[in-house]
């Protein structure tokens, strides 16, 4: 009981400051909170529904739960799990995997296109349904791992933002658990006993690129554990000046500006003579 009550209070710590530090939610949100069935997303949905027992403001909170047609798929225990805790919640069933397994080649990897339909068919209900905010289960981990593999296998400096506007400007994205550590996550969900749902469209795939990133900071983390903070802190503390994007900086026009008084216009004339 002790360690659960140590690690819900340093969760809930994590998730209220990142809550305030990115203004993520306001008075009279409503809040569609992604719950996949894994062990992130349950543990979103346990601190916002205790952050919103015990905050100032009102704001609303509905799960949504995507049957994506996956072999296997169960949800009876999460149904029941949010029935008993009175939670709102929808299961929308729509088969995005027969899709994916048809477009994507076996051995490849399937995240990247699960993910965009997955998007796509919340942001839908989201609108339909009125709701303004969405949120997501990713973690501090998920953030940095994110930056790594953009960095390195598609050549971006980028990430996922902890509040997002979406292109269309319908859509904000919130992830209250930015500052969190997965390893607590993972403990803290055994701890509870989630009625976890695998996902067995990828969980085979073992050389994903995101599993070969988390084993390289693991593995930096394991000689120096302020690694994965210090990645995080990189994504608050960018300084453009200091990278080689065109878009921000004119380089061919950069120039020195220089104050001449006349004496130094004079010297500059007579060294002009002197070397011509």
């Amino acid at each position: 009981m002790k360690k659960r009550e140590e690690l819900e209070k340093k969760l809930l710590h994590y998730t209220g400051k990142a809550i305030a530090d990115f203004n993520m939610i306001q008075h009279g949100d409503r809040i569609l909170v992604c719950l996949s069935g894994g062990k992130d997303s349950f543990t979103m949905l346990h601190m916002l529904s205790a952050l919103q027992k015990r905050a100032k403001i009102n704001f609303n909170l509905q799960v949504f739960t995507l049957d994506q047609g996956q072999p296997g798929w169960d949800d009876t225990k999460l149904r029941a799990w949010l029935a008993d805790r009175h939670i709102p919640y929808v299961i929308h069933t729509q088969d995005t995997y027969t899709i994916v397994k048809e477009k994507i080649p076996e051995g490849d990897t399937y995240c990247s296109l699960c993910s965009r339909l997955r998007r796509g068919i919340i942001y839908r209900y989201a609108n339909e349904h009125h709701f303004n905010k969405i949120a997501l289960g990713h973690h501090r981990d998920d953030l940095i791992r994110t930056l790594l593999m953009s960095i390195f296998y598609n050549g971006e400096i980028r990430s996922m933002p902890p509040k997002l506007l979406s292109d269309n400007k319908k859509n904000i994205v919130i992830r209250p658990l930015a500052y969190c550590q997965e390893q607590d996550i993972q403990a803290f969900a055994e701890i509870i006993a989630f009625p976890i749902i695998p996902c067995n469209l990828c969980g085979s795939q073992e050389n994903l690129m995101r599993k070969k990133v988390k084993h390289l900071i693991d593995t930096l983390a394991a000689d120096n554990p302020k690694v994965p903070s210090n990645i995080l802190h990189a994504l608050t503390a960018v300084k453009p000046s200091q990278l080689m994007d065109k878009k921000l900086w004119d380089f061919k026009g950069l120039e020195t500006i220089q104050e001449r008084d006349e004496t130094f216009c004079n010297d500059c004339v007579g060294a002009d003579i002197l070397f011509a």
